[in-house]
């Protein structure tokens, strides 16, 4: 059973479902929803229509743009940012210590004020595959997709498809999310048709 936090007035309603943890400190945008067992930590901030799903997990002070969605047992670890429209798929996890350890030199249990976190950022549009890790601090950019699988711990630039670990550059995908196919000196969306130019292994959009 889940409960709606607005029930009245225009605004599409917010569902949290009954096993859900979302702090009272967090902001939950507009047609949000979040689904069994997950957890929303204190200065979150969740934009419109954003969905999280069973069991994930999401730090505090997380910033999350419009229309993402982040899939079953996700661990997004603060000071992740993700932008609008981004992808994160089940049993992903983005990190946020360079060089962790429970302990410091002298055996004492570390805590929070010993060491500082380091952040995921996700670009526009970014989809992020299954039990993929992002290493901390690393960014993804716009309308990159990153396998399923795949550990990335270098900065990954538009449009790049992802794959491995460590995770290297196979091709370029569109907004679409289908790989890109060569047509002379250009790249075409098979599902589009969109056109793209490569230039110094970045790409770009051509207007139409």
């Amino acid at each position: 059973m889940s409960r709606v936090l607005n029930e009245e007035g225009p605004s599409p309603v917010i569902v949290v479902a009954e096993s859900a943890d979302v702090s009272d400190k967090a902001v939950i945008g507009d047609g949000s929803k979040i689904w069994h067992l997950a957890q929303v930590r204190e200065q979150a901030e969740l934009g419109v229509n954003c969905i999280v799903g069973r069991g994930a997990y999401i730090g505090t002070g997380v910033k999350m743009g419009d229309n993402c969605k982040v899939q079953n047992y996700a661990l997004v670890y603060e000071p992740a940012v993700l932008e609008a429209g981004v992808f994160i798929g089940p049993a992903v996890v983005l990190t946020n210590d360079t060089y962790p350890r429970a302990v410091s030199p002298d055996g004492g249990l570390k805590s929070a004020h010993d060491w500082e976190p380091v952040g995921v950022t996700i670009r526009e549009g970014a989809s992020i595959g299954a039990r993929a890790v992002c290493v901390a601090p690393v960014t993804i950019g716009r309308w990159a997709t990153v396998a399923a699988g795949a550990v990335v711990a270098k900065d990954v630039p538009d449009f790049a498809l992802m794959v491995g670990v460590p995770a290297k550059r196979h091709g370029w995908v569109g907004k679409a999310g289908f790989p890109l196919q060569r047509s002379g000196e250009n790249w075409v969306c098979p599902e589009t048709g969109a056109t793209y130019v490569e230039q110094n292994e970045t790409l770009r959009e051509v207007e139409a």
